[in-house]
This record gives C-alpha cells, sequence and structure tokens, in this order.
C-alpha cells in the first residue's frame, strides 16, 4: 500500500490537468482533481472555444454582403441579437463543461470542487480536507491582468467579455495581443464601431513582421479603428457611455472597453510561497524536462510555464508528464519551434514555424516565397479582402522552415502545412506535391519564385 491518498493530485481541471489526469489513470494511478472554478478550464470557458463561435457568428456579416454578388436577394436587412448568440453560446459550454465531467468520472478520477493549496511537498489542502498525494500537478492556467489608470475599474477583461448584459454599439479593446485583435475584429463584424487601442506601433510582436502588416491593412479596410503609438490615460463615465483619453491627447466615446492587455498565472492563494518554488521574473514556474518545478514532487504544465498559452500545447505537455512519471519509457523531448498558431482575426491568420526574422537570424542564407491575391471567392462577391501565402526556406538545405498565412480559414489550411513542416520536408517536395483546384491553398505548392532571397 502506499504511503499516499493518491499518485498524482492535479490542481486545475482545465485541458492540460484533466489530460494529465485521465491519461495517468490510465497508466494505473490513482487520481484525483481539484477545481474551484469550472471544467475545461479558459478555452473551453471563456476561451478558444467561446471566443471561435463568436469570431463564425461576426464572419455572418460579411456573408450577407457577399451574397448579393452570387445572385442571392435579401428580403430584408438581417438583424443581430446579441442575447441569443450569448445564451446559445451559454448552453453549448454547459454541454461540454458536462462531457469533461463525465471524462473524470469515467476515467476514475475524483473530482473535488474547490480550490486547492499546497501544504507542502506531498499535501494538499482543499475545503478543510488535508489530502496526501506522491506527486501534485498545478494546471491552474492564467488569470486576465490589467494595468493601472484612472478608470480600470470601468473596463471588461477577456473572461467577462462574453456575457455582457447589452451590446456595445461602440467597442474598444485595449491591447496587441491574440485576444485583442481577434475581439476588435469579432465586434466590427458584429455591427459594432471597433476601436483598438495599442501601445506599440504594431499588434502581434513576435509573428512574422509581414503577416503583421499585411493584417493591419486588411483589419483597417473592414473598418477597425486601429490606434497604435499611444495607450489608455483614463476612462470615466459619462451619461451617454464611457469617455477613453488617450496618451496621445485623442478622446474616443464608447459604450464597453475590453482590456485585452495579458493574463498571469493564476496562482493567488496557492501556497506555492511556503515551498519556495522557484519562478521567472514573470512569476511563471520554472520547469525542467519532466515538468519538475524546484520541488521535485511539484510538477507543472500549460500557461503557468511560461511557455506557448495555447491549449493543445498543454494538451501535448500533459502526455509528455504522464510518459515521464508514469510511463516506462522517456518520450522525446516537445518541439516547441515548430508548433502551428492561429488568430481569429478577420481575415485570420495561421503560421507555423519560423518568421522571416527569425529566419535570417538563424541560417546563413535564406529563400522566401509569398503570393498575395484576391481570392476567387471575391471576384463576384466584389469584396477587395485579399490573401497573402508565404513560404521561409532554409537554402542551404532546402528545408521549409517557416509558412505564413492571412485569409480566410488560415487556421484550417496551416493545420496540414504544419505537419509537412515539423516533418522537415523541402521545397522541390511541396513543388511535387499536385494541387487541388481550384482553393487557394494550391498556393503553397505552385509558389516557384522567390520572392527575395
Amino acid at each position: 500500500m502506499s504511503e499516499f491518498d493518491y499518485d498524482l493530485f492535479v490542481i486545475g481541471a482545465g485541458s492540460g490537468g484533466v489530460r494529465a489526469a485521465r491519461t495517468a489513470a490510465a497508466q494505473g494511478a490513482r487520481v484525483a482533481v481539484a477545481e474551484d472554478r469550472y471544467l475545461g478550464g479558459t478555452c473551453v470557458n471563456v476561451g478558444c472555444v467561446p471566443k471561435k463561435l463568436y469570431s463564425h457568428a461576426a464572419h455572418f456579416h460579411e456573408a450577407f454582403e457577399d451574397a448579393g454578388g452570387f445572385g442571392w436577394q435579401l428580403g430584408e436587412a438581417p438583424r443581430f441579437d446579441w442575447a441569443t448568440l450569448r445564451d446559445n453560446k451559454i448552453g453549448e459550454i454547459k454541454r461540454l463543461n458536462g462531457i469533461y465531467g463525465r471524462l473524470l468520472d469515467n476515467a476514475d478520477v475524483r473530482l473535488i470542487n474547490g480550490r486547492a493549496s499546497v501544504v507542502d511537498a506531498h499535501h494538499v489542502e482543499v475545503g478543510g480536507d488535508t489530502i496526501s498525494a506522491d506527486k501534485i500537478l498545478v494546471a491552474v492556467g492564467g488569470w486576465p491582468w490589467v494595468p493601472d489608470f484612472p478608470g480600470k475599474e470601468l473596463t471588461v477583461n477577456s473572461n467577462q467579455v462574453f456575457d455582457l448584459d447589452e451590446f456595445p454599439r461602440r467597442f474598444l479593446v485595449l491591447g496587441g495581443g491574440y485576444i485583442a485583435v481577434e475581439f476588435a475584429s469579432i465586434f466590427n463584424g458584429l455591427g459594432s464601431e471597433s476601436h483598438l487601442v495599442y501601445r506599440g506601433d504594431l499588434f502581434l510582436r513576435g509573428f512574422d513582421n509581414e503577416v503583421r502588416e499585411y493584417t493591419r491593412n486588411e483589419m483597417a479596410k473592414k473598418g477597425v479603428n486601429l490606434h497604435f503609438d499611444t495607450n489608455i490615460e483614463a476612462i470615466e463615465k459619462v451619461a451617454s457611455g464611457l469617455r477613453v483619453t488617450l496618451t496621445d491627447g485623442r478622446v474616443l466615446e464608447v459604450d464597453a472597453v475590453l482590456a485585452a492587455t495579458g493574463r498571469r498565472p493564476h496562482l493567488a492563494g496557492l501556497g506555492l510561497d511556503r515551498l519556495d518554488v522557484a519562478t521567472h521574473d514573470d512569476g511563471t514556474l520554472k520547469v525542467n524536462e519532466r515538468f519538475e518545478t524546484s520541488v521535485p514532487s511539484i510538477l507543472a504544465l500549460g500557461d503557468v510555464t511560461g511557455g506557448p498559452e495555447l491549449t493543445p500545447v498543454a494538451l501535448e505537455e500533459a502526455m509528455k508528464l504522464v510518459e515521464h512519471h508514469f510511463g516506462e519509457a522517456t518520450p522525446e523531448p516537445l518541439d516547441y519551434a515548430r508548433i502551428a498558431t492561429a488568430v481569429f482575426c478577420h481575415p485570420n491568420i495561421g503560421t507555423v514555424g519560423l518568421s522571416e526574422e527569425a529566419a535570417r537570424e538563424t541560417y546563413a542564407a535564406i529563400r522566401v516565397y509569398s503570393a498575395d491575391f484576391r481570392p476567387m471567392k471575391h471576384t463576384l462577391s466584389g469584396s477587395s479582402e485579399r490573401c497573402l501565402m508565404k513560404l521561409i526556406v532554409d537554402d542551404a538545405t532546402d528545408v521549409v522552415v517557416g509558412a505564413h498565412m492571412v485569409g480566410e480559414e488560415a487556421g484550417e489550411v496551416i493545420q496540414g502545412i504544419a505537419i509537412a513542416v515539423r516533418a522537415g520536408l523541402t521545397k522541390a517536395q511541396f513543388d511535387q506535391t499536385v494541387g487541388i483546384h481550384p482553393t487557394g491553398a494550391e498556393e503553397f505548392v505552385t509558389m516557384r519564385t522567390p520572392s527575395r532571397h
């Protein structure tokens, strides 16, 4: 008999925590999970899932406009009802919460409702009960963070924006990351006068510069008001809404302000300070290749470790963690360099591998192939939306080291391209692949002449 109540105690029932719990249980481990908020974590409840549903809703606006060129005559102007979207979303999230609960139950994982705190290297406390475990996994994810400025309490964060009581006819987003550009696009598509305020000269820092510039231009064409090199100085409530004063002196009046200014590890009250668990400068937990913190029995994965804040990354980390601690063989390290990602702004961004800038720093010489075109659909729709596709190639080996797209369904397209990039395929192998015609995606296998070296 083990000296511990459980072999693994997981704090947090998000994507990573649930995957680790279920997989460890399948290996014969005795597992419990504590969650104090909602099953499925950020992604299911206030992240990827509802965001994509709202993005779908926003795209209907463009579809109605595009339909005329294809012969469809709408009898009357479409009307958008915010409450219908919001409440249907709530129903879908409840359904998913139930699925996560059943997954844990079917895996014979005990679910404890409550916020757990770490007592020592092998004990946690939940709701007044002390529970022992051989290993404790911290998988609590992140929480929205808003900088200090007068009127910050008048903002909503990315957890709250899905459930606004009233639809904001004038909407402002503060920030320049995934969430900011996505929600600026979403509310613009739903019919808001949409503004994005960012302190830098261009949003989506870390992405390929050509992709960033292209997205800026396309979003502006669609009507999103972009305010770069400025910040919010103050917000005050007035009779007609919220008056937002920017640091460059401009004043905007809106109905809602989303502070999409980043997320930080949700570690408050977790008790890790009692053990002096090592952290990075940004407060994320330091872990080794086995996902162990500076206290070996305390493990961590997902957003709390400072890696890519992406659900599939947390899922893959969970699988690797269980292999390390409950499997029979040491797994291959997770390749963080070639992880595909998508930004669901309008138009979408899909990307995998190195940006052009990073590739120039990494390799002695590169070739860049790009295509900038008007998609076939818009030859009849009348829309001026364009699409960008781009491949980055190491000149010495001919290996494709980066692929990028800005355009409709970019995430769907790049998922397939990501397999090729992960496999280390060459540009010659891309060229030997017969395209599917007529599609936009065929451009990835028909670009023959480098745009630049």
